[in-house]
């Protein structure tokens, strides 16, 4: 008896306690945030016919948008890159044969559905391989591609850049050779910061990725890292490279011979870098890849703190949803907030290292599950917040298609029930935190 008395009174407290704590302001409206969205698209082990294409929220952990989401005419697809034009389309370009003097390229509303437009022949004498095309948008607005070329020789590929010559992308200018980028580079990737062009390109004599500068696109450049000057290792290549939030440049690359995909972060523009970690859930199937980076995607990163216990957090295990502390890895416990899927005045939660995976009811218990698009799917997974059952500092969230069923935890598993009694308000109650 005592014990309950103790447990109703610290209960009592709760909302007090709440109330007054700094780092609990509420979300100010629902899915609000312009989060950042990273778009990627590769080739696969499994298939250089197809391409695939994924999303990411924080630029580390990227969920399957759709595979395959397109296969050209020519049948092969290596190295696709892709750019968001000033038309608001999409385009990749991408390497068509092994031997040749065509690149490719195809266009999406949604980065979903992708439209073949055209092969695009570079005017070079005897050129025998057209490789690993990567679009790059100088500061001036001009669209640009950068493409490894070889004439004659087996290691003569020299990096080139064409120009876009109207807003179609349908003509372009003859190739430029890139000074100082000779005489056997592939793969080079660029990044221009300030007034200074930034060149990362694969040695294809020693296997390694090198770095070099110049302050303009078509060189001379200079090189600042040779050999394994970053720690990469070599028989790594593809560079791919993109700035996230935080500031910290990150490059992707493929360790081809091992089988495996890194990614390497660099927090003082790029004079040193991190241990290289395989790119989670990726590593080992995809192929040389590009990675676009967005804003302005409506929803808010939070995790979902227990109001009775708040030391847990609510997250995913096994695709199912419950509260811990100590959660680990930390993304298990964080969720977009986006507009309901089946209302946009209501919200869906988003998981940040699944994207494309949402909670949603089902018999009852919360589980984490891909959107199969369909009517229950959309409708299981929206929930109206509401304030706080236990307290109007947090936030509730009432089952769209169950109105009287609430999301809370039992047992520390989280399910949709109706709540009547202070345990189940408290149960049912939850901080939004920043991650």
């Amino acid at each position: 008896m005592l014990a309950l008395t103790c447990r109703r009174f610290l209960l009592s407290l709760l909302p007090v306690l709440w109330a007054i704590l700094p780092l609990f302001a509420l979300r100010p409206a629902p899915a609000t945030a312009a989060t950042s969205v990273y778009t990627m698209t590769a080739f696969t082990n499994s298939s250089e016919s197809n391409m695939y294409v994924y999303q990411s929220y924080n630029g580390t952990h990227y969920g399957l948008m759709k595979g395959p989401a397109y296969t050209p005419p020519s049948g092969l697809i290596r190295d696709p890159s892709i750019l968001k034009h000033t038309d608001g389309m999409y385009y990749v370009t991408y390497t068509t044969n092994w031997e040749g003097n065509t690149i490719g390229f195809a266009r999406s509303t949604d980065r979903v559905n992708w439209t073949f437009l055209r092969n695009v022949t570079l005017p070079v004498t005897n050129l025998q391989n057209t490789w690993a095309p990567e679009w790059f948008k100088d500061s001036d607005g001009s669209v640009n591609i950068i493409v490894s070329l070889r004439t004659t020789g087996a290691t003569n590929f020299t990096p080139h850049v064409i120009k876009a010559q109207n807003s179609t992308l349908s003509a372009w200018s003859a190739p430029v050779p890139l000074a100082g980028l000779s005489p056997n580079y592939i793969d080079t990737f660029i990044v221009k910061i300030g007034s200074t062009y930034h060149a990362f390109t694969k040695n294809e004599t020693t296997k390694y990725i090198e770095y070099a500068t110049s302050s303009s696109l078509t060189g001379p450049y200079t090189f600042r890292g040779t050999g394994d000057w970053a720690g990469w290792g070599n028989w790594v290549e593809g560079p791919a490279l993109y700035q996230l939030d935080d500031g910290t440049w990150r490059i992707l690359f493929d360790a081809y011979s091992a089988g495996k995909y890194y990614y390497s972060d660099s927090t003082n523009t790029f004079a040193s870098w991190s241990a290289r970690k395989e790119l989670p859930s990726l590593t080992g199937f995809i192929r040389h890849l590009t990675v676009l980076k967005e804003t302005g995607q409506p929803g808010d990163i939070r995790r979902l703190q227990s109001f009775n216990f708040q030391t847990h957090f609510a997250r995913h295990y096994n695709y199912q949803a419950r509260i811990d502390a100590n959660v680990t890895p930390g993304e298990d416990s964080q969720f977009l907030i986006v507009p309901g899927l089946a209302d946009s005045n209501a919200i869906s939660f988003e998981s940040v290292n699944f994207p494309g995976y949402f909670l949603r009811h089902d018999n009852y218990l919360l589980v984490l599950a891909k959107n199969d698009g369909t009517s229950q799917f959309k409708q299981d997974a929206t929930f109206r917040d509401v304030p706080g059952l236990a307290s109007s500092s947090g936030y509730s969230y009432q089952s769209y298609n169950l109105p009287d069923h609430y999301i809370r935890h039992y047992n520390y598993v989280l399910r949709v029930d109706p709540i009547s009694t202070s345990v189940e308000k408290a149960d049912a109650t939850f901080k939004e935190v920043t991650p």
